[in-house]
């Protein structure tokens, strides 16, 4: 019962440090032809914890960006756990 207990844990440990899967959509899509990226992340532990500034106004401002071109949102995740948010923004 002990090695069994001990496998199951292992196996949950491996499947947790294999990786995050992950979310990229595109959002919006402007005329603005593409010369400059910009990008805003932040996560959240537990749901509860974290400073999430994923917006696409401080993507543009952090790329010098005033006109959009395309808008993409990522969403990564570890087991729920740890939520990460990415938005990166092209333009001019």
């Amino acid at each position: 019962m002990k090695k069994v207990f001990v496998i199951v844990a292992l196996a949950f440990v491996a499947i947790a440090l294999m990786g995050c899967p992950s979310v990229n959509k595109p959002f919006a899509v402007g005329s603005a032809s593409i010369q400059k990226t910009g990008q805003s992340s932040g996560s959240i532990i537990f749901g509860l914890f974290g400073n999430v500034d994923a917006g696409i106004a401080t993507a543009a401002k952090n790329g010098g960006i005033t006109k959009v071109a395309t808008v993409d949102h990522e969403v990564k995740t570890m087991l729920g756990l740890v939520v990460t948010y990415t938005t990166t923004v092209t333009g001019e």
